[in-house]
């Protein structure tokens, strides 16, 4: 369950631009994005690490679940731990690039979209940048 957890978080944020790298479109269906953002499949052991980088993807910062240095866990969000089986690859997807979308006061940050930055203090090198690319 932890690598089927990790391989699929590991897809979605191995699929989503970042700094650099035109953002392609998306349809949102219901509550997910059927198809994957950048063709293709994502790299789950690059994923996996992506997850547990605290400095670029932030996921434990806010979540726990079956990654390494557990006593290093948020937990101002929801325990991702069988994620794999709550939801769907499309119902994750949309989670992790505009999760604002499903509940728009969310702390949750937009991993692909690009935020509204008005009246935020954002540094001018990355303003209208998303967080993570495609090469993640």
């Amino acid at each position: 369950m932890r690598v089927a957890c990790l391989a699929l978080m590991g897809l979605q944020l191995a699929a989503s631009p970042g700094a650099g790298e035109e953002m392609g479109s998306y349809v949102v269906t219901g509550d997910a994005i059927m198809e994957p953002l950048v063709g293709g499949k994502g790299d789950p052991a690059r994923g996996a690490t992506l997850i547990s980088d605290r400095q670029r993807s932030l996921c434990t910062l806010c979540h726990s679940g079956p990654f390494p240095d557990a006593h290093l866990h948020g937990t101002l969000a929801p325990d991702l731990t069988g994620v794999g089986a709550r939801l769907s690859d499309g119902q994750i997807r949309l989670r992790v690039v505009d999760m604002k979308r499903l509940v728009p006061y969310t702390i949750m940050p937009s991993y692909y979209r690009v935020a509204d930055e008005q009246g935020r203090r954002v540094a001018t090198v990355w303003r209208s940048k998303p967080i993570l690319s495609g090469a993640d």
